[in-house]
């Protein structure tokens, strides 16, 4: 694996939007209007996110009529964010602000 996919993978968890997004789909798939609600974003800004995700197959968009419904790769993204989520939740002291407005 190249430095650059490594790179671009990773930098989707450290960009609080897509951060935002990927905790909205924890709990379970969503369509990009409910997401949009979720995150506070704009829907243009949220689409461009989701586009991100899924391509680096962090996310997974299914076809449901007129709607896309986005879910998180289970297998291998949400253990890394759920190791991510305790980790800043437990060493973080000086992100108490990124905690709060993140992981709410």
């Amino acid at each position: 694996m190249t430095g650059t996919i490594c790179d671009t993978f990773f930098v989707n968890f450290t960009n609080e939007s897509r951060l935002k997004i990927m905790l909205a789909l924890k709990n379970g798939p969503l369509d990009v209007n409910t997401i949009t609600k979720k995150v506070g974003s704009e829907q243009s800004a949220v689409s461009h996110n989701l586009r991100k995700l899924t391509n680096c197959n962090i996310l997974t968009a299914k076809q449901e009529g007129k709607r896309r419904i986005y879910s998180i790769n289970k297998t291998t993204v949400l253990p890394i964010l759920e190791i991510y989520q305790k980790h800043i939740m437990r060493n973080c002291k000086r992100c108490e602000n990124a905690k709060n407005s993140i992981f709410r």
